[in-house]
């Protein structure tokens, strides 16, 4: 019987698993095709995809550039006009690739969080690192700095394919190790417990 409940949680974890694949050609948001804003974002940080979050969030993010993220970022008013239509207008709500659906699937109706990082996808997305394989990273210091490990970002693809984590490697390579099979048996084994009572 303990068998049996261990092979049908694994399972149900198998199937809820995201499909992240590259096997798609067709990338996970639309890259940023705006000059503009890839040269005024661009320069000083990763420029994220406006797929990336929803127009809403976009709005709160292009309205108060004064104090962007503790930065004044401010801009000449035409400009910040044209880059806050860019966002909207390209924002997750009005993609249909596979990324952009899921962030808005994640989303409660007027949720608009001002970070990426704190969609819930995406914290769903990222909750197997360990805070030494990004605050305590050197090379990524942050989940913000999506490019450190998302070797094809720039392209709108986050694929599992091409994740390479600074200092670890390869993420597929890493999801076989014994090191995570070890984390999934543990966890599986806590939850039996919790579940039976044994």
């Amino acid at each position: 019987m303990k068998f049996i409940l261990m092979v049908l949680m694994l399972s149900s974890y198998a199937a809820l698993a995201d499909d992240d694949s590259s096997s798609s050609k067709k990338p996970g948001v639309i890259p940023v095709n705006n000059p503009q804003y890839a040269e005024e974002c661009g320069a000083c940080h990763f420029a994220y995809q406006p797929g990336l979050m929803p127009s809403r969030s976009w709005k709160k993010v292009m309205a108060n550039l004064v104090d962007h993220f503790d930065e004044n970022a401010e801009l000449e008013a035409d400009e910040q006009k044209a880059l806050t239509a860019y966002l909207t207008k390209n924002a997750a709500e009005s993609s249909k690739h596979k990324r952009s659906v899921k962030i808005m699937r994640s989303l409660t109706k007027n949720a608009a969080p001002l970070r990426i990082i704190e969609i819930p996808y995406m914290v769903e997305k990222h909750d197997e690192l360990t805070p030494k394989m990004v605050a305590g990273n050197p090379e990524v210091k942050s989940l913000s700095y999506c490019d450190k490990c998302h070797t094809n970002a720039i392209t709108g693809s986050y694929s599992e394919d091409d994740i390479v984590v600074p200092g670890y490697g390869n993420w597929e390579e890493y999801e076989k190790s014994s090191g995570f099979l070890g984390r999934i048996k543990k966890g599986a084994k806590e939850l039996y417990k919790d579940v039976t009572g044994n």
